[in-house]
């Protein structure tokens, strides 16, 4: 047997084991974010009683693992915060008012007909904006509930519970 053979053949068997893993519910339920952008903003008052709470826009992991994904995460978000805060300004200054309700400051801010509308980056699968209609702001909800249950499906995978 020529030697290119005996070198070809590991690589073939690691090909033939190597078919996607059908998908388990826990990776159904999250999403894929990084590069991913979207205009879909929550009206907060029906998320928050639906479970969903405000975010504080602060780092809170403290594990040297997770502490870099929560950092980017946090980041992301706030920078997105801040890019809307920066067009409702302009709204402001070029109206003499900020959008009122949910509905005003989707058309106005974030859609703007939509080639021109602003994109946000995309959160995980248990974080989503929102539009705050009262502080008349762009607020990050996160769904615990939801985070929760990804993890536990996880950990039985995994047999850790």
């Amino acid at each position: 047997m020529p030697f290119r053979y005996v070198l070809a053949l590991p690589v073939l068997f690691l090909l033939a084991g190597c078919e996607d893993a059908p998908k388990t519910k826990s990776e159904s339920q999250t999403r894929e974010t990084i590069g991913k952008k979207t205009q879909e903003v929550r009206n907060l008052k029906p998320e928050l009683a639906q479970g969903g709470q405000v975010t504080d826009g602060k780092i809170h992991a403290t594990d040297y693992i997770t502490i870099q994904a929560d950092a980017y995460r946090t980041s992301v978000a706030n920078i997105a915060k801040m890019n809307v805060q920066h067009a409702i300004d302009l709204y402001e200054a070029e109206n003499g008012k900020k959008p009122d309700t949910y509905e005003e400051f989707m058309d106005v801010i974030i859609k703007k007909g939509k080639p021109d509308g602003i994109m946000l980056p995309m959160l995980p699968y248990y974080q989503e904006y929102g539009y705050d209609p009262e502080k008349r702001e762009l607020v990050v909800i996160e769904y615990p509930e939801k985070k929760k249950q990804v993890e536990e499906q996880a950990d039985k995978e995994l047999g850790r519970k």
